[in-house]
């Protein structure tokens, strides 16, 4: 556990530096050192990019159960991730950006649902302490992204960025270093992989060396992988699909994180403590470091509860993140009534605590639902597709991603107050629909739920 602990800690390092950065690259103009799309524009691209980020983890997951096993795949996804953020650090214009951008979405194809994969396999079926293992590496991926922007976004929009004193004065930045938060974060991808390939084999042993459907070193594990899949597996598998379809509402409103709710922090938040102007970039640390803070003890929960024989179920738990994550809107909703509204002078501002506020009651959603879900796959997949459905999994946040993006563009059109209104709604009403169907999905686990 610590080797993929700290693999994927290193991992999320990487990309969310570069996401933490991503929507100020794009939309800022060229004389500040980004690209200078439209802001509509730049919410759709990083919504496309973050899509497809989660697209490729189930072509990816499926070559590795059937050619080349979990651990090469982990390799060769590190390695092109590393050269896509090196790619972006260039700073070549949108040429070197693009490349980047179908590197990292290539890489995370491998790496992603590998990865996850071999941390289901360190327990056998029936442990009660997979939820919380999974949970303890969610910390991982957490400390990483926590991490990451504080690094990334101080190296991009302070320590190496060109600054101007205002009249008023306040400096303001003309010239941002994006190049070295990209940087940050491709050697932070290079961190992550010399912690893999130095300890998988003296910590793992022979776990995700060989693919699931051609491991004749064990016959009975080859026997296995070739059977004909049973009912109960057919339905295990038609329950993984269901949940996918339900969480894709959560993920789209979760991951305005990086853009509508990065552009309206950058213009309609009051980021100034003690005289400082904190950079919007590090808001993206806020929910990863909530998670780090709450992961454990939301862990031992569970735990506890299982022990208890009162645990609750995988459908209970991600209705109620869908619950967790609307409420956290509807601060959102009270960010905009201070303002007056969707008036668009950037002079008014809203509190700090709504923001604050917001992605307190995410973190405790996502803590309910995406460590579950990976849990849940590792539970429910039959092992010849085992890596192949934990990249169905990530197919939600695939499509999530691309409606967030448009989503994000229609604040600009709709005003922040209805579209997050309308985000609070949908995700409510999917997890009350989860709520509903939940005994029916349990029945179906066969009792793996």
């Amino acid at each position: 556990m610590a080797t993929l602990f700290f693999t994927e800690m290193w991992e999320r390092f990487s990309y969310y530096g570069m996401r933490g950065i991503l929507t100020l690259y794009l939309s800022k103009t060229a004389i500040e050192g980004g690209l200078g799309f439209e802001k509509a524009d730049a919410t759709v691209i990083y919504g496309w990019f973050t899509g497809l980020v989660y697209l490729t983890p189930i072509i990816g997951g499926w070559i590795a159960d059937t050619y080349i096993g979990q651990r090469r795949a982990i390799l060769i996804g590190g390695v092109l991730m590393m050269f896509g953020q090196f790619s972006l650090a260039s700073g070549m214009g949108p040429a070197s950006a693009y490349l980047g951008f179908a590197l990292i979405i290539i890489g995370n194809g491998f790496f992603k649902p590998n990865i996850s994969t071999i941390v289901g396999q360190l327990y056998p079926q029936g442990d009660p302490r997979r939820d919380s293992a999974f949970t303890i590496f969610y910390m991982g991926i957490n400390l990483g992204a926590f991490l990451a922007p504080l690094v990334c976004g101080y190296f991009a929009e302070d320590l190496f960025a060109q600054k101007e004193l205002q009249p008023d004065g306040t400096m303001k930045i003309t010239h941002y270093a994006f190049g070295y938060g990209f940087l940050a974060a491709g050697i932070g991808m290079l961190l992550g992989q010399v912690i893999f390939n130095s300890l998988a084999k003296r910590y793992l042993g022979e776990t995700g060396v060989h693919p699931a459907k051609k491991n004749k070193a064990d016959a009975e594990a080859h026997a296995e992988a070739n059977r004909p899949l049973t009912k109960e597996e057919r339905d295990r598998m038609a329950v993984i699909f269901t949940i996918t379809v339900f969480v894709t509402f959560f993920w789209a409103g979760f991951e305005q994180a990086g853009s509508s709710l990065t552009l309206y922090t950058d213009e309609y938040i009051d980021r100034t403590v003690f005289g400082w102007t904190i950079p919007t970039s590090f808001f993206q640390s806020v929910n990863p470091l909530f998670i780090v803070l709450l992961g454990a003890p939301i862990a031992a929960l569970w735990l506890n509860l299982a022990k208890k024989g009162k645990d609750w179920s995988i459908p209970v738990k991600m209705g109620l993140g869908m619950l967790l994550l609307g409420v956290g809107f509807l601060f959102m909703l009270g960010a905009s009534m201070e303002r007056g509204g969707d008036i668009a002078d950037p002079t008014i501002k809203a509190g700090l605590s709504w923001l604050l506020l917001t992605y307190f009651f995410h973190t405790v959603g996502e803590l309910c639902l995406s460590p579950i879900g990976l849990s849940m796959i590792t539970k429910l997949a039959p092992v010849k597709f085992a890596s192949m459905l934990m990249g169905v999994w990530f197919l939600s946040p695939f499509v999530a991603q691309i409606i967030g993006g448009y989503i994000a563009a229609y604040v600009e059109k709709l005003g922040a107050f209805t579209v997050f209104g309308l985000i609070a709604a949908f995700v409510v009403a999917a997890g009350l629909i989860m709520f509903a169907i939940s005994r029916k999905l349990v029945t179906m686990m066969h009792g793996r739920g």
